[in-house]
């Protein structure tokens, strides 16, 4: 739209690579324009006023001024309109980035200090690297254009397991210029953001949360191409050797006991089955719960916390003993246990 352009031409805002970053740009225009008009009815009304009623000579007397009730209904409701028809409108569009279609293409994402690595479901993995000058070359995420893309993202240690202070995770935040979107990743919980890209090309990621001396250079790039070439990419390099995070989870569900537990066809043992939990709303001693990412995560590290009403709280905690990369993969193990 018309403001649109005005607001990208005057404000030099990134080019637009989705859908939804037009639409800011459009709420973020009409802002801009409607603001204009209002200082310019403001201040010119001053300066009119000024100079229409200023006093002439010293026998100029201010005359009796009365009420004007509907003058000032109308300078107090037309903002008023004004400010709901705004929070309307950006309403409808933060709803949009906070749901993602249910076929999105879900890729894990994982920030540390001082870098991003990404994790498909094939078990493909994304990180930086150095080039052969030592410099580092920022991991480059691949989707497909046209397609919504859903990331799951955590806060990790340096090093898993490492019990030094300072590896420890910190608050990062991903953001996309020209996507418009951005998420605080937050360490001991995920979060997730969506977009959908409309044209191919290389998009710079930046960390928007002052994470220590290494945030600056704290980059990555989402990288957009076709379909056909994503779907070639994805299957190339060694995504053919990479256990898949479901598989992986898979192995995790045997290797660390919860097999004995929690049975995949449906009947119930000492806890819930596995089968149909993903999105399954459960009545817990907290109240009904859906089923995310989060409670899965929760229910693994802090059994006790929240326990499913009809079951005992038998389940040993697993806090210190999982990554945030082996929570994913259960994860993924449970959403395909349907």
């Amino acid at each position: 739209m018309w403001w649109s352009s005005v607001a990208s031409a005057q404000t030099f805002m990134p080019p637009v690579g989705t859908g939804i970053a037009g639409q800011v740009n459009n709420v973020y225009a009409f802002l801009l324009i409607a603001s204009l008009i209002s200082f310019v009815i403001l201040v010119g009304g001053f300066v009119y006023f000024v100079v229409k009623y200023r006093r002439r000579s010293a026998n100029d007397k201010t005359p009796y001024i009365s009420h004007n009730h509907a003058l000032e209904f109308l300078w107090s409701f037309i903002p008023f309109c004004l400010f709901i028809f705004v929070f309307a409108w950006g309403w409808r569009i933060f709803h949009q980035m906070r749901n993602a279609p249910e076929n999105a293409l879900e890729v894990h994402a994982f920030a540390k200090k001082w870098d991003w690595r990404f994790v498909y479901k094939n078990g493909r993995e994304i990180t930086s690297n150095l080039s052969a000058e030592g410099t580092k070359e920022p991991a480059t995420m691949v989707v497909p254009v046209g397609r919504p893309v859903k990331l799951i993202m955590a806060s990790e240690k340096v090093a898993v397991g490492s019990q030094d202070p300072t590896d420890r995770p910190v608050i990062h935040s991903f953001f996309v210029p020209a996507f418009r979107i951005k998420q605080d990743v937050v360490p001991g919980r995920f979060t997730t953001i969506w977009f959908q890209a409309e044209q191919e090309g290389d998009f710079w990621v930046f960390c928007t949360e002052y994470c220590g001396p290494g945030h600056s250079s704290m980059t990555a790039k989402v990288k957009v191409v076709s379909n056909p070439d994503f779907e070639k990419w994805l299957a190339s390099g060694e995504a053919g050797q990479a256990l898949s995070l479901a598989d992986k989870g898979r192995s995790l569900y045997a290797s660390k006991g919860c097999i004995g537990c929690h049975s995949v066809d449906g009947s119930p043992l000492v806890g819930p089955t596995l089968k149909g939990l993903w999105s399954k709303t459960e009545q817990t001693s907290a109240g009904a719960i859906k089923v995310d990412e989060n409670y899965i995560r929760e229910s693994v590290l802090k059994p006790a916390a929240v326990i499913v009403n009809g079951f005992p709280p038998a389940m040993p905690p697993y806090a210190g003993q999982l990554s945030d990369e082996d929570i994913s993969a259960i994860v993924e193990f449970i959403k395909s246990v349907k």
